[in-house]
């Protein structure tokens, strides 16, 4: 297995950051769409629009990226021997850090379908920060390997 992986290494590595592309635009778009939903009426056509564009986006880009991602990386992880290694651990938590995050939006979005606007839109811009961040650590750590 160790064999076969290794000589798939390249086209894993491409399908990986294809999908964490995928995955982080979605990451990206979804705070923005909270705050645009948070300005709607509850039960209007509006907010109906909103609650579906955040299901879609959840559903069609946000969950497969996920799964794919985390599945690539595994088999990336294996390939390379990378759990021995400290700039692996350290993005490893990182990124279930960002699952986590991602984990939170989705709930977010659910309090938002039953009309709960929890959070202001200010403290939804900032989060909207939080994948850019991790994104910039996690890159660092994978192609700087400082540790």
């Amino acid at each position: 297995m160790q064999e076969l992986l290794a000589s798939l290494y390249l086209w894993l590595k491409a399908g990986h950051i294809i999908f964490v592309i995928f995955w982080m635009a979605g990451l990206f778009m979804l705070p923005r769409f909270f705050v645009y939903h948070q300005e709607s009426a509850v039960g209007s056509p509006e907010d109906a629009a909103w609650i579906e564009r955040e299901r879609r986006l959840l559903k069609i880009i946000l969950l497969p990226g996920i799964i794919v991602v985390w599945l690539l990386g595994l088999a990336l992880m294996s390939a390379i021997g990378a759990h021995t290694q400290g700039w692996f651990h350290a993005k490893l938590l990182v990124v279930l850090a960002l699952s986590g995050y991602h984990g939170w939006m989705s709930a977010y979005a659910k309090k938002l379908a039953r009309g709960e606007r929890v959070w202001s839109g200010k403290k939804l811009r900032l989060m909207n920060e939080v994948p850019g961040l991790a994104a910039a650590i996690i890159v660092v750590l994978a192609i700087i390997k400082p540790f």
